[in-house]
């Protein structure tokens, strides 16, 4: 996986209005697709982060959210929050119009804010794809912007002179600082649409970095926000939520939900957010399926717990809830539950406890000697039923070392048995439960390579 933590000195943020190709230049100043790039005006609502790596040494750039946009009206003052903060914290701003659209007002207004920022900024003129359209650049200098360069983010056009041109406006780079340090814990915070996922970033960073909208959908794009907890470095990505393939509007939808999956995959550990008032819908059951298929650590955060009845919420009634979402994503037992509410802000300290354990257990290794002991105490307890005249045996186990520098890596055991295909799915099942409850492996997944005497004494033969 790509390290995102960046060298928080030297920053560049692009900005401009709807539609201008922000995130087109953001894609190809990463070197890889990272924001969604569409023709519907206000995709982008976030502002997302990455390290540049095409100049001489790298640099943060900073996507952010259209300003201008009349597209959601309900949360337009949070994306321009989002702008704000992107600027004030940049070294450089990149200013990008439309150059085959001309000059527009939205244009000129967003260029007389800017000037009041009093940073250096290049005017970005885009979409000159050719070198007929050369002459479309020229209006755009009276507005009268010292640095002004045209390129074609698109077809890569001009980025090698935009890069060196940034470069030369930022500060020197500090050499004492890691630009690649040790990577952060990814966690991807997964759910359906509206369960508060974005809610629940802006409480664990206690600010309001994500948007946060009741309209199901607000965050299209897959967020990474780096963020530092109790001295650990994590990367937060914030899905955007997963709906049923019949039920994606758009085509910016299905780049969406194609990209929650993806960062399913690309993540340490999942935080699957179901909603407490609604219950296990079918949905979150395919979420978690997904988790489980990508074969992820998992903690299950059961958010809007705030809107349960005071009443209700006695140690019964918390028991059979939880008890009643372990039955629902049986498939997912693994994962510990943590009802909390991102709105209020309770048990939001447990979601972390549990995280911290998840990777303290982890990186458990637990000796030949006593694996084997626990392994034959799981077998006598519930031994497995005979298949085919044959009962499953462990003949000898070893857990098998760790191979990368996995944030949380899952544990994995090599079993020497008689014939792996005696073996029922269903006590496999058992196994692993009864292995991860004995060694203590709360949250994680395990993986069990079997290596069968009978088969390998018949190769043998042969």
């Amino acid at each position: 996986m790509e390290n995102h933590y960046t060298n928080p000195t030297r920053t560049v943020a692009i900005v401009g209005r709807p539609n201008v190709g922000k995130s087109a230049l953001f894609n190809r100043l990463a070197g890889r697709k990272i924001s969604i790039v569409h023709d519907q005006p206000g995709v982008t609502r976030d502002r997302l982060a990455t390290l540049c790596k095409l100049g001489k040494k790298p640099f943060t750039i900073v996507d952010t959210g259209g300003i201008g946009s009349g597209v959601d009206a309900s949360f337009t003052e949070q994306v321009h929050a989002e702008v704000d903060i992107a600027i004030s914290t940049a070294d450089v701003i990149l200013f990008i119009v439309d150059g085959q659209a001309g000059l527009n007002p939205v244009d000129q207004d967003l260029a007389a804010r800017l000037r009041r920022v009093n940073k250096p900024l290049i005017l970005v003129v885009n979409k000159i794809d050719h070198p007929k359209h050369g002459n479309l650049s020229a209006e755009f200098s009276r507005m009268g912007f010292p640095s002004v360069l045209s390129i074609s983010a698109e077809h890569g056009l001009g980025i090698a002179d935009l890069v060196a041109r940034t470069e030369s406006l930022l500060p020197a780079f500090d050499e004492t600082q890691d630009a690649t340090p040790k990577r952060p814990t990814a966690i991807a915070i997964v759910g359906r649409p509206n369960v508060g996922k974005s809610s629940l970033i802006n409480a664990i960073l206690h600010n309001k970095r994500t948007l946060v909208s009741d309209i199901s959908g607000t965050t299209r794009d897959a967020v990474d926000v780096p963020c530092i907890i109790k001295d650990k470095p994590y990367t937060l990505i914030d899905t955007a939520g997963i709906r049923p393939r019949g039920k994606v509007n758009n085509s910016v939808e299905v780049f969406s939900v194609m990209r929650s999956e993806k960062s399913i995959e690309r993540a340490d550990l999942c935080v699957l957010v179901i909603d407490a008032a609604m219950g296990v819908t079918t949905q979150d059951k395919k979420i978690a399926g997904l988790i489980q298929k990508a074969h992820k650590p998992c903690v299950l955060a059961v958010n809007k717990w705030d809107m349960i009845k005071p009443d209700e919420r006695d140690r019964d009634f918390l028991e059979s809830k939880i008890q009643e979402i372990r039955d629902n994503l049986f498939f997912l037992d693994y994962a510990p539950v943590v009802l909390l509410s991102a709105k209020t802000g309770e048990n939001m300290s447990r979601l972390f406890r549990f995280i911290e354990q998840v990777r303290e257990d982890s990186r458990r290794k637990i000796g030949t000697g006593p694996l084997n002991r626990l392994i034959q105490t799981i077998l006598s307890a519930n031994p497995p039923a005979i298949r085919s005249g044959k009962r499953f045996k462990i003949l000898y186990a070893t857990q098998v070392e760790r191979t990368s520098s996995e944030p949380i890596p899952i544990p994995r055991f090599l079993l020497f048995v008689n014939d792996p295909d005696v073996l029922a799915g269903s006590y496999k099942k058992y196994f692993e439960s009864q292995l991860r409850e004995e060694a203590r492996f709360m949250g994680l997944p395990i993986s069990l390579q079997m290596r069968g005497r009978e088969k390998r004494d018949k190769e043998q033969k042969e």
